[in-house]
């Protein structure tokens, strides 16, 4: 087998790897987006005076968070449609992802919301806010910038974590890159590029991602 690299076939195949990487972004995109409102939806549920309803959603945080992503994937995908709920390999995909990772993120919102200061909450009540005026206008507010560190990381992981959409057909960058080195029977050159392709987005990524941190701190005052 011929192991030296081939840069007129990395040429070749290179177009290929960079449309792909733009459905791994879109992968990626969908299902944070999916995972930041329904983990803020999580973490407000675990707040409620209703107590069986706090421990439901404890439970199946905790169910998530205990069972593989790939599972997960396997079971919207296939197994979901043996109860009649059928979904096309991308729907299956975004939502497994934003399902995996919204159990994350409540934790993170959680803990940011545990950081805002009693008085804060006080004072709502004594000026009788609504619930809902006082998550909105005063703690979710103040809750965010301590938890943006943690949703920072979670970005980076729900796109490193794209490659087991590929376990259902999308055609992000590992389906891609199986998919080229099967038929040319050359695989240096399409996982090498995917390895480069995921680091050039994550550390920039990564950068940016802290440098935004501190910018809402400092903006925030917190």
């Amino acid at each position: 087998m011929d192991v030296q690299w081939n840069w007129e076939f990395t040429w070749q195949i290179l177009p290929r790897l960079l449309h792909a990487t733009l459905y791994t972004l879109a992968a990626a995109g969908i299902g944070y987006g999916i995972a930041l409102v329904l983990g803020l939806v999580f973490a407000l549920l675990q707040r409620t005076s209703f107590k069986p309803l706090t421990l439901i959603v404890r439970e199946i945080i905790e169910f998530i968070r205990s069972t593989p992503l790939l599972l997960q994937i396997f079971f919207i995908f296939f197994v979901a449609p043996q109860i009649g709920i059928r979904l096309s390999p991308w729907v299956s995909g975004m939502i497994a992802l934003g399902l995996y990772y919204s159990a994350y993120l409540s934790e993170v919102y959680r803990g940011g919301l545990d950081a805002v200061p009693a008085g804060q909450w006080e004072a709502c009540k004594a000026i009788s806010l609504s619930n809902r005026d006082t998550y909105v206008r005063i703690i979710i507010p103040q809750a965010l910038p301590p938890a943006l560190a943690g949703m920072g990381n979670y970005l980076i992981a729900i796109f490193k974590d794209t490659p087991m959409l590929s376990a259902i057909g999308i055609a992000e960058l590992m389906h891609t890159a199986n998919s080229i080195g099967s038929e040319n029977y050359r695989f240096l050159e399409p996982y090498t590029i995917v390895g480069l392709i995921f680091l050039v987005v994550s550390l920039p990524l990564a950068g940016l991602l802290r440098w935004f941190e501190g910018w809402a701190r400092t903006k925030l005052g917190m």
